[in-house]
């Protein structure tokens, strides 16, 4: 096997090694709460979703390849997240307008919070940055009926994350029909 393909399988191997889900030290906490506008300036908090399942995805900026493919994949998924009994909500360090305008060009029919002061990206522990360049990690976590964490994705592939979510979903609630 050649230099070339030796590089290539460990640069593969590293990928999906970091980019598996992580059932990190999140899972099994109470959801930290948070209260932001959306894109329609309206009020959302945690509260708000209470007795739903919660897709709760971080991003970290609106119109940019991989935020786009990530939003319009849970667009086009939305209909079997609903069957779910669940409800997606991104979150950026964007603000309202931006969101506004986000949503309104790829036609996203969930909310899109606007965490101008990075409060839910500290208390969610997503907040990153280099030099003065902040924004949100790009994670999801999954929050239960009750505010429970109960899955975190900690490296997410925007192509394919909608089907893992959804996937996900049904494990988590087969397992409770168990």
């Amino acid at each position: 096997m050649n230099t070339l393909m030796k590089q290539f399988l460990l640069a593969l191997l590293v990928t999906f090694s970091f980019s598996a889900t992580a059932e990190s030290g999140w899972v099994g906490a109470l959801a930290p709460d948070f209260k932001l506008q959306d894109q329609n300036e309206e009020w959302r908090s945690l509260e708000d979703y209470k007795g739903q399942w919660l897709v709760l995805y971080f991003y970290p900026k609106d119109d940019t390849p991989g935020c786009t493919t990530e939003a319009k994949n849970f667009r086009d998924g939305y209909k079997d997240i609903k069957a779910l009994n669940a409800e997606v909500v991104g979150i950026s360090l964007d603000d309202v307008e931006s969101h506004k305008s986000f949503a309104e060009i790829h036609d996203l029919p969930f909310s899109l919070l606007a965490d101008v002061d990075k409060e839910a990206a500290t208390a969610y522990d997503v907040l990153g940055g280099f030099g003065p360049v902040e924004y949100a990690k790009r994670q999801t976590f999954v929050i239960d009926p009750n505010g429970n964490i109960v899955y975190h994705y900690d490296d997410v592939e925007p192509d394919t994350h909608m089907t893992d979510v959804v996937a996900k979903l049904k494990e988590l609630q087969k397992g409770l029909a168990e």
